[in-house]
């Protein structure tokens, strides 16, 4: 495991499943619950993915980074799909339960976004801080006001995963080809100047990923509507699917005394979640790249952006606090990209470094360059 200066793996035993956890060896563990932070991956990946991140937060703040179920070294059980990201959540108050910590403050990308905001419904947070976040209404098959365009969420799940990424995944092949994981980091998480010495490790945290039965992508089933198959009810992909996932209802937290305060980050050059994204079936169809578009009106591309956008507003109308970053000229994985502007965003939203990001308007976010 490529392991930065002074971070240290850990396995927590948990009443659902074997845990590893990334912490800084020098941090103290009677931090209190308001200055430990939760960091919570995307997929493919793992916890390493956080630690340029991790290495430079104040020493009296508490990183601890978790391996998801089925990334890194934590235990590799199936995901129930039909539970939405429940099982990663759950999994999450385990780990959280075991170490001795309640309401902490929770950092999540993409695939951990959706978990954070999962959790934040069952369990108090202190703040969210959700980096390049799936949809409220989860990924692809929706119209803009979330409902759904056919019963069986065809289009959706593993299905929509590259097989020849899964193939290389499983074959742990960490070259440059076309498929490879390697080339997916680099064509859909970050923008197309980035480059950075720790490539390897990034590339090591998504050859993590678990591909057996259950785990990601997870099952394809046939469906009747195009483009001929659905979400299946087994892995993380299937978790995502609308059917599965639905955490529009964050918006009830905001009328409460102690509603957690939101920070959403996004990268002006996401391909991945984007109102038109390059791993969306029906956007992928609307442009030729899959056969068969029934059109715009049976299958639009999902606007996944202003889906958030709408949750988000209601969320502030009700009494909560959203602050939307916006990073031009940076793609999905912005914590990697800007990690200095992403750091200090978090470190505001938990309440550390007062407010220098003042949460936005309603119809508006902040704009940030692309220099860090």
């Amino acid at each position: 495991m490529p392991l930065f200066d002074g971070i240290t793996p850990r396995t927590i035993e948990t009443s659902r499943l074997a845990v590893n956890i990334l912490e800084r060896a020098a941090d103290d563990p009677e931090t209190p619950a308001d200055r430990t932070l939760v960091l919570l991956h995307t997929a493919p990946g793992s916890s390493l993915f956080w630690q340029e991140i991790i290495e430079d937060l104040p020493s009296d703040v508490r990183p601890i980074a978790i391996d998801l179920r089925g990334f890194g070294d934590t235990e590799r059980l199936p995901v129930d799909a039909t539970r939405g990201v429940r099982d990663f959540s759950d999994d999450v108050r385990a780990t959280l339960e075991a170490l001795g910590l309640d309401a902490v403050h929770l950092v999540g990308w993409g695939l951990g976004a959706a978990v954070a905001m999962q959790y934040a419904l069952d369990h108090r947070v202190r703040s969210l801080s959700l980096l390049s976040p799936v949809s409220p209404y989860g990924f692809g098959g929706t119209r803009l006001d979330g409902t759904r365009l056919t019963d069986d969420d065809a289009g959706c799940g593993a299905g929509a995963v590259s097989p020849t990424l899964v193939d290389r995944l499983t074959a742990r092949d960490a070259g440059d080809d076309e498929g490879t994981a390697r080339s997916f980091f680099r064509t859909s998480f970050v923008s197309p100047d980035y480059e950075s010495d720790n490539e390897d490790t990034w590339v090591e945290a998504m050859l993590t990923t678990s591909t057996a039965e259950g785990n990601y992508p997870g099952d394809s089933v046939p469906s009747e509507n195009w483009p001929g198959f659905a979400a299946g009810r087994l892995g993380t992909q299937n978790a995502l699917a609308p059917g599965h996932f639905d955490v529009s209802s964050i918006v009830d937290l905001a009328a409460g005394y102690d509603a957690p305060p939101i920070l959403w980050v996004r990268g002006g050059a996401d391909v991945i979640v984007a109102d038109g994204s390059f791993a969306d079936s029906a956007h992928l169809g609307e442009i030729g790249a899959i056969p068969g578009w029934p059109g715009v009106e049976a299958a639009p591309a999902q606007q996944m952006v202003a889906q958030t956008r709408a949750v988000f507003d209601r969320y502030r109308q009700a009494g909560g606090q959203v602050t939307e970053v916006v990073i031009e000229g940076v793609g999905h994985a912005v914590h990697l990209e800007r990690p200095g502007k992403v750091r200090t965003a978090i470190l505001s939203t938990m309440g550390y470094l007062g407010t220098p990001l003042s949460p936005a308007p309603p119809t508006e976010a902040i704009i940030l360059s692309s220099w860090d």
